[in-house]
């Protein structure tokens, strides 16, 4: 009987792999990826670094239209929600037509389709930033290295170079 985790977790499921049903050899080889360089699959931490890098633009961004105080909790907080909405624009946008965000650009990642369309697409791009919200569902990744944001649209994050 298969784990609640399923594939989530290493050693999760039925048993061993039989002959026929080996463990793949790097992330990404049962979806038809390489193993290194272009296209194959991102690694956690351009991921990590892509986003935190994202937030400090969203909140730059912000810092011109909306003014900020450190020393007052009522502005900050009104600072924090429309950074976070500029986040959330930039991010989706920004992954719906041109596949990355600024910082994954900077950091040679991107988002791609499994069915090889060649857009994200404004859904894709708004569950994706939906779930990075909830934070969970972008940490928890499978053996291929894909988060439950990744497979709930039917995307994986690729180095571009």
């Amino acid at each position: 009987m298969a784990r609640w985790t399923g594939e989530w977790l290493p050693g999760a499921g039925d048993g061993p792999a039989t002959a026929d049903q080996q463990a793949p050899r790097w992330r990404g080889e049962r979806l038809g990826l390489p193993e290194s360089g272009v296209g194959s699959v991102a690694g956690g931490g351009s991921r990590l670094l892509a986003l935190i890098v994202d937030l400090v633009l969203a909140s730059l961004v912000t810092a011109i239209f909306v003014r900020y105080d450190l020393q007052d909790a009522a502005v900050m907080q009104t600072f924090n929600l429309w950074a976070g909405v500029v986040w959330a624009a930039i991010s989706t946008v920004s992954a719906a037509f041109f596949g990355f965000t600024p910082a994954m650009g900077m950091f040679g990642i991107r988002v791609a389709r499994l069915d090889g369309a060649s857009m994200v697409g404004p859904w894709r791009a708004a569950v994706r930033m939906v779930l990075t919200v909830v934070l969970i569902p972008a940490a928890v990744r499978n053996v291929d290295g894909r988060s439950w944001l990744d497979r709930l649209t039917g995307t994986v994050v690729v180095r571009m170079r």
